[in-house]
């Protein structure tokens, strides 16, 4: 038996490589399936076209060129049904002891075996913070669904790449009054093609302001200070969106035994042919293999560890006539 940890796109596309070869599994998600996908922000469109999300062979035919979250949801839910994949929601994996051939997982719902492990948890479960005073308030919001909860109010979104800059264009064009803090002295190169004019052109007009070179160092109820390179500047405030990016869970590959480059973007430990990591019996999938460098792995590109880590399986005698 073979347990995958993650329901995302990777997981999926896992569970269909063993399904194909008859190899037992199970998959396990602390959320609903494709979490990810669905904590997308609720008028998200994919950056990539939908056939370059397509896995296992199921057309991904969407309404526009690129594929909205609404869509790629459906998308999911039909691939899921289609290989009948036994995906255990709203579980939460607690602990994973034992060795290889005989790992013993434990979850909030019940205890299991297993003889290999494919972790395919993603990065987008632990929000990178602020660290400043006043980050507990309700108010800071590190995950963002649509603009009308902030309709006519003033709201500061901190980041300069692509969710920083559709939450600023899509809270602006729902009437509230929009401040950006970018610690960088521009806007991120990769903001989508199509977009960047727009925010340029709001940022040029004064509809939108936007601080760079600049960093929040406390919130308040109704204020928020910025560190700019003008001094401290103190500004207006309901709501603080703070689009700063997520981070894998750490804590939990540390727990279950992988080790990390000694890089900066603390990345695991894999052989990148099999994609089983330092942990023997324990395999990587998907963005997770990138660490902090949350950049180098997609859905795109990453579906290929799906079939790297079930060619490697059954290659194993465990497996063989499985």
């Amino acid at each position: 038996m073979v347990t995958i940890i993650g329901a995302g796109p990777i997981g999926l596309a896992c569970g269909i490589a063993l399904r194909k070869k008859n190899i037992p599994f199970r998959i396990i998600e602390k959320g609903c399936l494709v979490n990810s996908v669905f904590n997308y922000p609720t008028n998200m469109t994919f950056f990539s076209t939908s056939d370059r999300l397509e896995i296992g062979g199921v057309p991904f035919i969407s309404h526009g060129v690129k594929a909205t979250r609404r869509e790629a949801l459906e998308y999911y839910r039909r691939v899921k049904e289609a290989f009948d994949l036994p995906v255990q929601v709203y579980e939460d994996v607690q602990s994973i002891t034992g060795v290889d051939g005989y790992y013993q997982i434990k979850t909030n719902k019940g205890e299991y075996q297993s003889s290999k492990i494919i972790i395919s948890t993603g990065f987008y479960g632990i929000p990178e913070k602020l660290n400043v005073p006043g980050e507990e308030l309700s108010k800071v919001k590190h995950y963002y669904d649509e603009p009308h909860p902030y309709a006519n109010l003033k709201v500061l979104v901190v980041g300069g790449g692509n969710s920083g800059v559709d939450v600023a264009l899509e809270t602006y064009r729902c009437g509230s009054e929009v401040t950006m803090a970018v610690r960088d002295e521009a806007l991120k190169p990769g903001v989508k093609y199509w977009v960047r004019p727009d925010i340029e052109n709001r940022i040029k007009e004064g509809s939108i302001k936007a601080f760079f070179n600049t960093t929040v160092i406390a919130i308040r109820e109704d204020e928020v200070d910025l560190q700019t390179p003008e001094g401290i500047v103190t500004i207006e405030n309901d709501f603080v969106l703070a689009m700063t990016g997520y981070r894998p869970s750490f804590p939990f590959l540390e727990m279950v035994g992988i080790d990390f480059h000694d890089d900066q973007y603390r990345t695991p430990v894999f052989n990148p042919d099999t994609m089983e990591s330092s942990k023997k019996g324990i395999y990587l999938a998907g963005v997770v293999c990138g660490g902090l460098n949350t950049s180098k792995w997609f859905i795109e590109n990453s579906i290929v560890h799906a079939d790297q880590i079930v060619n490697h399986l059954e290659s194993k005698k465990e497996f063989v006539g499985s």
